[in-house]
Formats: structure tokens, C-alpha cells, sequence
């Protein structure tokens, strides 16, 4: 995979946590700075995807009505 640098500036106590992890686990500040923003970023990825799709159903008329889901509620 390749890579390209990046910089950020952290809060005191956000890079203090993240030593502190770097330390505990064994791993690189990098390595662990990389998998949070890859997470993050599938995360927002998906929950972005779901918004636009339910966007779309409710503009294709594709959802029950309040009486529907009461009902269905209800019946849990």
C-alpha cells in the first residue's frame, strides 16, 4: 500500500492518551492514529450511505405510515 505523510496538530491530553496506548499495546502512535482514522472514516462512509438511501426511499415514497408503525410496535 502506499503511503503519504500527514500532520495534525493533537490537544496535550489527546496525544498523552494516545502514547499511552502506543505503549500499552506494543504499537506505533502511527499505527495506532492509522486504524482509528480508518475506522472513523468506514464508519461516516457507511452510515452516509445509509442516510442517502433512506433519503431516496422516502422521496420514492417507500416508508409506512405512523399508523403502520404504531401497529407494528404495538405488537412486539
Amino acid at each position: 500500500m502506499a503511503s503519504e505523510q500527514f500532520s495534525l496538530r493533537l490537544p496535550k491530553d489527546t496525544k498523552s492518551k494516545l502514547e499511552e496506548l502506543a505503549k500499552a499495546t506494543g504499537r506505533s502512535k502511527s499505527f495506532i492514529a492509522l486504524e482509528a482514522i480508518e475506522k472513523y472514516c468506514e464508519t461516516e462512509a457507511w452510515q452516509l450511505t445509509a442516510i442517502q438511501k433512506g433519503l431516496k426511499q422516502a422521496e420514492d415514497g417507500e416508508f409506512i405510515s405512523n399508523e403502520e408503525l404504531k401497529a407494528n410496535w404495538e405488537a412486539r
